[in-house]
């Protein structure tokens, strides 16, 4: 079903009659959460530390996890004990209410993917939990004193003092209807009560309608590092070979075509998101290179073999850019 309702949200022609009403019901559920929580039916709760969220208005990827490892960097050079919290997707936590501390050996079955990335990537304290006040109170605890939240815009049960909300510039909003009918969350109008937007790459979303306080990132990675351990290789050496490009997160064609960019040909493997692998969905026993995101790597280094390779990425934005989003964010944390 996945595959299919990607193809509808993404494509330019309306989602299909019967979809519109369950889109309707999904939006009423949002707007009257949200009035739950403004009118104090619902509590909100405020930390004793400054939160700064990190999320979008649609499903799927769009460069959370990479502009969070460049929040935490660049919070610490300027002083900053920063932590982050997640629920924990993929993993067991994240079913549970219970908070748990990720460390650099956490099972990724429990913790989840992308939070044992963030752990092993920042060298941060991380917590996980569904509920993720309890996992920023645990990290407050552990001496942290600025909470970055890794997804967690449609969270409202934790207060925040900044959002930002990231856009994939090149599929943008989609159709530009809620679930299940299209990609969105939350209603596009949501993006105007945001902080700051960050787009993702190279496209064309925005142009029609401009996003309001938009700053421009790029993903980079010219890298490959060996699963098994040994000398990373440039990813320039593997052009004009063919390779097994493996990749289960939500948006596959962005790995596979920096891939292509790269002048690789591939032979494609998408996979969900936060997809538990399996030793025969990444062992074909042709003799071709397998490469793999990061994201996919943390929970493949069990099985993977001397010819397999991931390739991590890294947020960039221009030093004016940077200078920018910093300013307003200091300016928000009263620094």
């Amino acid at each position: 079903m996945a595959p299919r309702l990607q193809q509808i949200w993404y494509r330019d022609t309306p989602p299909p009659l019967a979809l519109r009403p369950l889109a309707w019901i999904f939006g009423l559920t949002v707007r009257l959460r949200r009035a739950a929580y403004e009118r104090g039916w619902c509590r909100s709760e405020r930390l004793q530390r400054p939160v700064i969220v990190v999320g979008n208005l649609t499903v799927g990827g769009s460069g959370k996890t990479p502009l969070v490892i460049w929040l935490c960097a660049t919070l610490r050079a300027e002083g900053f004990s920063p932590g982050i919290v997640l629920r924990g997707y993929g993993g067991a936590a994240a079913r549970g209410s219970r908070a748990l501390r990720v460390e650099a050996d956490s099972d990724p079955d429990v913790v989840g993917d992308e939070a044992l990335l963030l752990r092993r990537r920042t060298g941060e304290p991380v917590a996980v939990c569904r509920q993720r006040v309890r996992a920023a109170k645990l990290l407050i605890d552990a001496g942290v004193n600025v909470i970055l939240s890794d997804d967690g815009l449609q969270h409202l049960a934790m207060a925040r003092d900044f959002e930002i909300a990231m856009v994939d510039a090149e599929r943008g909003f989609g159709n530009g209807y809620l679930l299940p009918a299209g990609p969105l969350r939350e209603p596009r109008q949501r993006i105007q009560q945001v902080d700051a937007v960050v787009l993702n790459g190279a496209g064309a979303a925005g142009q029609a309608q401009p996003l309001p306080r938009a700053f421009r990132m790029d993903l980079v990675g010219n890298t490959l590092v060996p699963l098994g351990g040994g000398d990373p290789r440039a990813l320039a050496s593997f052009a004009g070979q063919r390779v097994h490009a493996v990749a289960g997160i939500g948006n596959p064609q962005r790995f596979f075509a920096t891939l292509r960019a790269a002048g690789l040909t591939l032979l494609e493997h998408p996979f969900p998101d936060h997809h538990r692998y399996r030793d025969a969905e990444i062992r074909f026993d042709d003799g071709l290179p397998v490469l793999m995101t990061e994201k996919d790597a943390v929970k493949c280094s069990q099985l993977g073999g001397s010819d397999h390779w991931f390739l991590p990425v890294a947020a960039r934005l221009a030093d004016a850019d940077a200078a920018a989003l910093m300013a307003r964010l200091r300016r928000a944390l009263g620094v």
